[in-house]
């Protein structure tokens, strides 16, 4: 069988499942069995494919089928320009979190800071925030030993210095410490609501990561309290909410004392992420 063949029964068999990227997918996931760019595959499209390789690809198509996100399958997803290892223990990195990094890297350009991630996942946040900030140095902590794992793998791959320690606990019980800025982005969704996420979380994605409680602040407002705690003075708290939480997010901010002083924007517009300075 020639590439184009497969691609078209992969795209074929993804559409018939009412998967809308089902073109790209079958082209990922067929890269990932030849261990090759999508681009060189495009570009050779007569290329006989080996009935090893064609198994394989069917296996891939199949887990694909029943919306297994495309990072869960290929162990990988790119962010901030950089590829993380991620599996169904840490969230799948999304665009609307790098908008927060881009504009933390911006606020603190030069600048030699103590950055505490909370609920770190793979990584993402934190290794994206350091690799940036050349001399700041940072803390990831996250409940999840498995993902502290993954985290650690990532942040061997991107980090050139030991500026990050990577921890197994929760953000309550740390103390004794101040950092210049908190990032998090806690889960954020309504328990009631879990049941309507589309298929591709729901069914793979962490529901720690996931489940807010029962008005989706549970996560958030442990934040922002612990955060109150451990910054120091003028210290930065950067918090990813959900859409449309801002009103409530944000008026928890001010009775804690945190001053708003970004509101950083996703593509369709909608308020994601509250940057805020603790004024004591």
């Amino acid at each position: 069988m020639e590439t184009l063949q497969l691609l078209n029964s992969g795209s074929k068999q993804l559409k018939s499942k009412r998967i809308i990227s089902h073109k790209i997918d079958s082209e990922i996931l067929l890269s990932k069995v030849l261990k090759k760019r999508r681009e060189e595959i495009i570009s050779t499209l007569d290329k006989k494919i080996t009935p090893d390789q064609i198994i394989k690809f069917k296996n891939l198509i199949k887990r694909r089928s029943f919306r297994e996100p495309i990072a869960y399958i290929t162990k990988e997803k790119e962010f901030w320009s950089k590829i993380f290892e991620v599996n169904k223990n840490t969230l799948i990195p999304r665009p609307e979190t790098e908008l927060m990094v881009e504009k933390l890297t911006k606020i603190f350009k030069k600048k030699p800071i103590s950055i505490l991630d909370i609920g770190t996942g793979s990584g993402c946040i934190i290794i994206s925030l350091l690799s940036e900030l050349k001399k700041s140095n940072g803390i990831g902590l996250d409940i999840s030993g498995k993902s502290i794992l993954i985290a650690k793998k990532n942040a061997d791959k991107h980090l050139k210095s030991n500026n990050l320690k990577l921890l197994k606990r929760s953000f309550t019980s740390l103390f004794n410490k101040k950092f210049d800025l908190i990032v998090s982005n806690p889960p954020y969704i309504m328990s009631k609501d879990l049941k309507n996420l589309d298929d591709d979380i729901r069914k793979f994605e962490p529901k720690l990561a996931l489940d807010g409680g029962n008005d989706g602040l549970d996560v958030v407002k442990k934040v922002i309290y612990k955060a109150k705690e451990i910054l120091k003075i003028n210290g930065t708290l950067a918090l990813e909410i959900g859409n449309g939480q801002y009103n409530k997010v944000s008026k928890i901010l001010l009775r804690n004392k945190f001053i708003i002083m970004e509101k950083v924007k996703d593509y369709n517009d909608n308020i994601r992420c509250l940057i805020s300075k603790l004024n004591r």
